[in-house]
């Protein structure tokens, strides 16, 4: 299976690059991970909306043309669907089963996804009703990959 998150911004923080990084060396056993940094549109304090919407819309194009035409599509929107660490490990073996072998992980920026995005996307997944920083969501994002692999193969996890 391929897997490719695509991000919208960089990671500053070293401690969230150390853990991607140590995700990412975890996840070589399972899987062959991508992934895709694309620029971010800088949003100046007390934006109106009309900017934020063109700015979600300028990072949701680079989204779009960065994703994989095969590709089956997951988007992270806090309105998705929730899952726990089991169901969402069975989810993922579904797809696998189902013929899916590759699977792309959207991740927007500060601001959230575009409506053009979340419209595209396959499925909308949600970590949580709590909004979280979308450099945190990497790591967040690749454990749970991670634990999913471990549950697939009856390999032990931390319930």
């Amino acid at each position: 299976m391929k897997i490719t998150c695509i991000t919208v911004g960089k990671i500053k923080e070293t401690y969230l690059k150390m853990a991607i990084e140590e995700y990412t060396k975890r996840l070589s056993k399972y899987c062959k991970l991508e992934i895709i940094e694309l620029l971010d549109e800088k949003t100046p304090d007390n934006a109106p909306k009309l900017l934020e919407e063109q700015i979600k819309q300028k990072e949701g194009e680079r989204i779009l043309r960065a994703i994989g035409k095969d590709s089956y599509k997951i988007a992270l929107a806090i309105e998705g669907k929730q899952f726990g660490s089991v169901e969402f490990s069975n989810q993922l073996e579904k797809l696998g089963v189902n013929g899916v072998s590759h699977i792309t992980f959207i991740i927007g920026g500060s601001l959230g996804l575009s409506k053009e995005v979340l419209r595209q996307a396959d499925l909308l997944l949600s970590f949580s009703k709590m909004t979280f920083p979308h450099q945190l969501m990497r790591v967040i994002l690749l454990e749970q990959v991670y634990r999913a692999y471990r549950i697939q193969n009856g390999e032990p996890y931390h319930k």
